[in-house]
């Protein structure tokens, strides 16, 4: 059986890299008294992986953690046993038990969604850039590969992109591709559009990953943690 746990990361740990949340959950589990199942070798640790590495920075609420677990348990065990393990910092807000067959998340993993909070006098040059960039079929970018820097065409990769004026700036509502061959993070994305806009990238950013999503049977994209491959 696995436990798939969906958390938040709030503002207090957003300096918090990938690495050390995965040590600190390693920790938290050994705290419960969940059956969890240990690696093996000279130094066991917990069977756990993430569905996406949250970037250093980051904040979020549809973290997603695949745990293993030697034998079955309940639902509500497994949700107690976890939050009481957690700080408030790191929010538990579901968790979901399936059968050792189910389909890694990562392997599923299509886009994601996020909510970036843009603040100061770029923001207006920000918002206009957009629908340009819609309109066109390749915009190229120098984005970052485990192989190292490569011009690749982003446009595809931007799913859709909704932009709402708030006071001292604007709220863009992403959705952006998310797999190991094709990736667009939001960073990227709002340097482009600074770019494309002649302004620096206004330095009063919040990014925040407000889903993981992938496709279900019917294709259709959907809830990561809720969907039925």
């Amino acid at each position: 059986m696995r436990a798939i746990y969906r958390f938040g990361k709030t503002r207090r740990l957003m300096c918090v890299s990938h690495l050390d949340l995965q040590r600190f959950m390693q920790m938290a589990l050994r705290r419960t008294d969940l059956p969890v199942a240990y690696s093996k070798g000279f130094n066991p640790h917990p069977r756990l992986s993430f569905a996406s590495a949250l970037a250093m920075g980051w904040t979020s609420e549809a973290e997603l953690m695949d745990v293993r677990l030697e034998s079955p348990v309940g639902k509500d065990f497994a949700l107690e046993e976890m939050a009481g393990a957690l700080p408030a910092a790191l929010p538990l807000r579901g968790v979901r038990l399936v059968e050792d067959g189910f389909p890694a998340l990562g392997a599923m993993l299509k886009a994601a969604a996020y909510r970036v909070e843009v603040a100061g006098e770029g923001a207006g040059a920000l918002a206009e850039a957009i629908p340009a960039f819609l309109a066109q079929d390749e915009v190229v970018a120098l984005r970052k590969t485990k192989s190292g820097e490569r011009l690749v065409n982003i446009r595809p990769m931007a799913r859709s992109i909704d932009c709402t004026p708030v006071p001292g700036g604007l709220r863009l509502t992403l959705c952006l591709d998310l797999t190991e061959k094709a990736t667009l993070k939001p960073d990227l994305l709002l340097q482009v559009l600074a770019e494309r806009a002649g302004i620096p990238l206004p330095e009063a950013l919040r990014i925040h990953r407000t889903g993981l999503l992938g496709t279900d049977a019917g294709g259709e994209l959907t809830d990561l943690f809720t969907i039925r491959p």
